[in-house]
């Protein structure tokens, strides 16, 4: 549907009774949201504040953390103004800036785990070439390509969308992923042919290379002291779970997208949901309780609060 101001809008559809739940959906997102702002901004802040975090590996998982702050931000604001809303709508250019920022974070992810995998491979496999390997320089050259790779990856299908011509304005969805190629009228297939080339740059490849470094990490483990094995365990563990985890989220997404006349309404709407909030929910809850170090000081900052209270 257009305005008279020549600003085309998407009508979001994928709530389910939102006239009955609205207000019930509204403070469960809310909360949802204060939790994973609060949780994962604290792990950062801890690893800011204290100098034997700033290493490599504590200097990615903040990384990461920040990554699920910046995905929820980017989902959570919108939906919450969603629910109090008569109308679930979106502007053309504001679903195609959603639809930039939630893939490429989610690609950052990837990446960062990635650039993890590779840390703790150096770490286990080549301890005497850490300290070369992994400088700070190499490190945040690491960090820029995990958030700008994906950008520049992902702009160029965004900005060949913006010029296509659309032949429905209802999304199923709660907010804009790439559903919306079911709205264009003609499929372009030089757009289609660089989607697949981004999917494989920026999310199987490293998907590959991380599965590659923790085999040879896992070998190494194996053939080397207990001691090794337990680092290996304890610093290698984290990562799997938050790969694991992501991995089944983004499968969601494609199930969504792919089966999407298949699924209920219902169904669509709770795995949307689950997709939207376990990520950013489990991450500091992973790392806070399962990484050693940064479990020492978040237990020394509620000991703390709770002496002062």
């Amino acid at each position: 549907m257009t305005t008279d101001m020549n600003v085309t809008y998407i009508s979001l559809e994928g709530h389910v009774e939102i006239e009955k739940y609205r207000y019930f959906y509204f403070f469960m997102m809310l909360t949802v949201y204060i939790l994973i702002v609060c949780s994962n901004c604290t792990i950062v802040s801890l690893i800011v504040i204290h100098k034997n975090l700033h290493e490599p590996m504590y200097i990615f998982i903040a990384a990461l953390l920040i990554n699920s702050v910046l995905f929820s931000t980017n989902i959570y604001p919108k939906l919450l103004a969603d629910f109090l809303s008569k109308e679930q709508i979106i502007s053309y250019e504001a679903c195609l800036l959603q639809i930039l920022i939630f893939y490429s974070s989610s690609c950052s992810e990837f990446l960062l785990l990635a650039a993890m995998s590779y840390d703790r491979y150096v770490s286990i496999c080549k301890p005497l070439q850490y300290a070369i390997l992994m400088k700070k320089t190499i490190v945040f050259i690491l960090l820029g390509l995990a958030w700008i790779v994906p950008v520049c990856h992902l702009i160029v299908p965004v900005i060949g969308n913006a010029k296509s011509e659309l032949c429905s304005f209802t999304l199923k969805g709660i907010f804009c992923n790439n559903s919306i190629n079911y709205l264009f009228c003609a499929g372009s297939k030089a757009l289609l042919t660089f989607g697949l080339v981004t999917l494989f740059n920026i999310a199987i490849l490293p998907m590959l290379f991380i599965i590659f470094t923790y085999a040879k990490i896992l070998i190494v483990a194996y053939k080397s002291c207990r001691e090794v094995r337990r680092k290996a365990a304890q610093t290698c563990l984290p990562h799997l779970l938050v790969l694991i985890n992501y991995s089944c989220l983004l499968t969601y997404d494609m199930i969504i997208i792919r089966l999407e006349s298949n699924f209920s309404k219902t169904a669509r709407f709770i795995m949307t949901l689950q997709m939207i909030m376990y990520n950013p929910l489990c991450n500091p809850i992973i790392y806070g309780l399962k990484m050693t170090e940064i479990y020492k000081h978040v237990k020394n900052l509620f000991y703390k609060v709770r002496h002062d209270c």
